[in-house]
């Protein structure tokens, strides 16, 4: 099971933390990934990163303001989000799969997903 959290409602230019932690097995040898869903919009890819952490991929809409990163022996994944937009509010979930991409349209190719966690921008 994957649970985000750490959103919630910020100014436009702000900063936010979202973690997701996963609980009933363990996810240190999954890629992770966070996605986001506006409304009226259809899910799209954030930001994935390696088992190890050693490899991440973003979106070109975040790169330079959203970092992905892991703690394995906490179970936990981060997306450190600075530099906040409006366009960035959303409900964003994080997602597990055996096999990491570059890409996911549409979140497709993630096996494991968690409940969102709402991230509202004002401008």
């Amino acid at each position: 099971q994957l649970q985000a959290s750490g959103g919630g409602l910020v100014q436009a230019g702000g900063s936010l933390r979202l973690s997701c932690a996963a609980s009933g097995r363990t996810f240190s040898s999954y890629a992770m990934g966070w996605f986001r869903q506006a409304p009226g919009k259809e899910r799209e890819f954030v930001a994935a990163i390696s088992w190890s952490g050693a490899v991440s991929y973003y979106a070109d809409s975040v790169k330079g303001r959203f970092t992905i990163s892991r703690d394995n022996a906490k179970n936990t994944v981060y997306l450190q989000m600075n530099s906040l937009k409006p366009e960035d509010a959303a409900v964003y979930y994080c997602a597990a799969d055996a096999k990491l991409y570059s890409d996911y349209p549409s979140g497709s190719g993630m096996e494991y997903w968690g409940k969102g966690t709402q991230v509202t921008v004002s401008s």
